[in-house]
């Protein structure tokens, strides 16, 4: 999506991506009222609005945060030199192993809390960007549970008979149509929205977790354009059929 400064195609954008999630709202609520689809679409809305201010945040440097680690860093290297320098002074007439291996002792859980203080900033926004994404990966399946249900099969065979737990099938062809489409349009929506994330933070881990996305809601897309296909197919036949030989 255009983000309106150099080529602007190369990026997604987060404010273009929510305009386009309102307005697949409205068309939904215009064409179903308020329906559950209606209100999954207005989570996804609002889920959206979230996802734009968690990015801003995963994409910013937080250099309160880097100076708080940054003074600790230093802290414990003044301690640890004044810990080794009392260690040496104490057996600076016999360098035993003992004190090489206090020395390394320290060394090696120095470099560890190091280790674990530059990583602070990038484990916390991890943490927000997976949270996120978990959102949107149930956000997914709710969808998918929508449309498991809409079975072209038994609006084109007005004869077959339902059981008393069979779900009701109050849509014609052409509105299950649309259903189906604007369920297909929501899923590939959720695959932008987790996209957003990985834009934001190129962490190996989000990476993958918006892979798995993306996967998620192609699989699903697949099963929803075959039942569309199947509708379109019928359409077709009915549409080349002569009106003598449908009546």
């Amino acid at each position: 999506m255009k983000t309106g400064s150099g080529s602007g195609y190369r990026r997604l954008d987060a404010e273009l991506t929510l305009q386009t999630l309102h307005t697949l709202k409205k068309r939904i609520k215009e064409r179903f009222g308020e329906s559950s689809l209606t209100h999954v679409a207005g989570e996804l809305v609002e889920v959206a609005g979230e996802s734009k201010e968690r990015i801003q945040w995963i994409s910013s440097s937080h250099f309160g945060l880097r100076l708080f680690i940054v003074l600790i860093v230093l802290s414990c290297l003044g301690l640890a030199g004044f810990g080794i320098s009392e260690l040496w002074q104490a057996d600076q007439e016999v360098l035993t192993l003992g004190l090489l291996d206090s020395i390394l002792n320290e060394i090696i859980i120095i470099g560890a809390a190091l280790a674990f203080l530059f990583s602070l900033e990038l484990r916390a926004k991890r943490t927000r960007a997976l949270k996120a994404i978990h959102d949107l990966r149930a956000i997914a399946h709710v969808i998918d549970m929508h449309q498991l249900t809409k079975d072209p099969s038994q609006i084109l065979n007005p004869s077959a008979k339902p059981t008393k737990s069979s779900p009701k099938r109050v849509l014609t062809p052409y509105l299950l149509t649309r259903y189906l489409d604007y369920c297909s349009e929501m899923l590939s929506l959720v695959g932008k929205q987790a996209a957003l994330y990985a834009q934001g933070l190129p962490d190996p881990i989000v990476v993958a977790a918006v892979n798995d996305i993306e996967t998620l809601t192609n699989g699903i897309s697949r099963k929803i354009w075959q039942k569309i296909t199947m509708l379109d197919d019928v359409a077709r036949i009915i549409e080349s059929t002569p009106k003598d030989q449908t009546s």
